[in-house]
């Protein structure tokens, strides 16, 4: 089955929530929707399972226009961030009662219910109470609940974002495996690029309700097609810097100018805006083309065992994410290294002119 939305808006009270969105969403694919909140992609998914109409626009279904058509009559699932379970009925009857609504034979059930169990990893709990569960075990219960029907579109609402990081790990990991296996199609929302990066499959980049750009989840995060789209494919958003372009150097100031990229030396001079991944950016040189620049540093997140270095140029900020637990002093001054052959071009209109080229694997940040 193929989705198809066209054109679509949704006004809510003279605000737009959804403009203009065009998108295809091919059969067997899992699609991952990635937006700060209030993106739109709670609503969007709303839009595709039926829950609400569009303001403007169709959708269609394998080619057939289901715009009018409601939920109940559309075959979707979908899984929300809390663990909506019917808390009366043990994990056998919560994953059942879509099978039982639909009027599936006893035996029909009981062999869907038990393979969907085991897949997920809590056959061994089917006659337990929601209560008597973990977050975890509670999840993957709400989880088999939409994947025994067997939908055509099953729709994911950041569904392990109350998770600890270990069994947000081990689930996403699972639905990924899971989807290979399956013919239809999972829409998964998400605000954490990292999350993307790690389900794969093909992203759509949200920002206020529009569709900033759809594709290979790999693709767009080596070649976002404008500031917007690098900064949400970036945990922390992506460092930039604005400069001028010569024949042959890049220059951020009279005092700091670096030669070029060869391949920035086609595009015309100017203006442009110049940007780094967090990640890229480091306290040791790792290329001979590395600029070092002396900063002062504004505050240090430790997250687990990462660091996120927040510092001061005299003429712009820059994070660096780094590996590791950090831990220099406010307003101590230091020397990071700034990878030149790395640097995102972007136009004044934060559009791209140039990605770097690829060299080595993806680096989350």
């Amino acid at each position: 089955m193929s989705l198809q939305l066209q054109n679509i808006d949704h006004i809510v009270g003279g605000e737009p929530h959804i403009s203009g969105i065009n998108l295809e969403l091919e059969p067997g694919s899992f699609n991952v929707l990635l937006g700060r909140t209030l993106a739109g992609k709670t609503t969007l998914m709303r839009l595709m399972a039926g829950l609400e109409p569009p303001t403007r626009g169709r959708i269609k279904m394998d080619g057939k226009d289901v715009t009018g058509m409601s939920v109940r009559k559309r075959n979707v699932s979908m899984v929300y961030q809390q663990f909506i379970n019917y808390p009366s009925l043990s994990v056998y009857n919560n994953i059942a009662s879509p099978l039982k609504l639909a009027k599936a034979s006893k035996q029909e059930i009981d062999k869907r219910v038990r393979e969907t169990a085991a897949m997920l990893g809590i056959d061994h709990l089917l006659d337990r109470l929601p209560l008597e569960l973990s977050g975890g075990q509670q999840q993957r219960t709400a989880m088999g609940r939409a994947l025994v029907k067997d939908a055509d579109l099953i729709l994911f609402d950041e569904p392990l974002v109350n998770l600890d990081y270990k069994l947000r790990e081990a689930l996403r990991d699972e639905l990924r495996e899971l989807f290979k296996a399956r013919n239809c199609i999972a829409v998964y929302a998400t605000t954490e690029p990292n999350e993307a990066l790690a389900l794969g499959g093909n992203t759509a980049v949200l920002h206020e309700g529009k569709l900033l750009q759809y594709g290979p989840t790999e693709q767009i995060y080596r070649e976002p097609n404008g500031i917007l789209s690098a900064e949400m494919f970036s945990e922390p958003p992506i460092n930039i810097v604005p400069g001028h372009l010569t024949d042959n150097e890049i220059t951020f100031d009279q005092d700091i100018h670096f030669p070029c990229d060869v391949a920035l030396r086609n595009l015309p001079a100017g203006a442009y805006r110049f940007g780094v991944r967090a990640s890229h950016v480091s306290l040791q040189p790792n290329a001979a083309d590395d600029l070092e620049l002396e900063v002062e540093v504004e505050v240090a997140e430790i997250s687990g065992s990462e660091t996120f270095l927040h510092v001061r140029h005299s003429l712009f900020p820059l994070v660096l994410h780094l590996l590791g637990i950090h831990t220099p002093k406010v307003n101590q001054r230091l020397k990071v290294y700034f990878p030149t052959h790395k640097l995102f071009v972007f136009d004044q209109q934060g559009s791209i002119v140039h990605t770097p080229e690829t060299r080595g694997g993806i680096q989350h940040g």
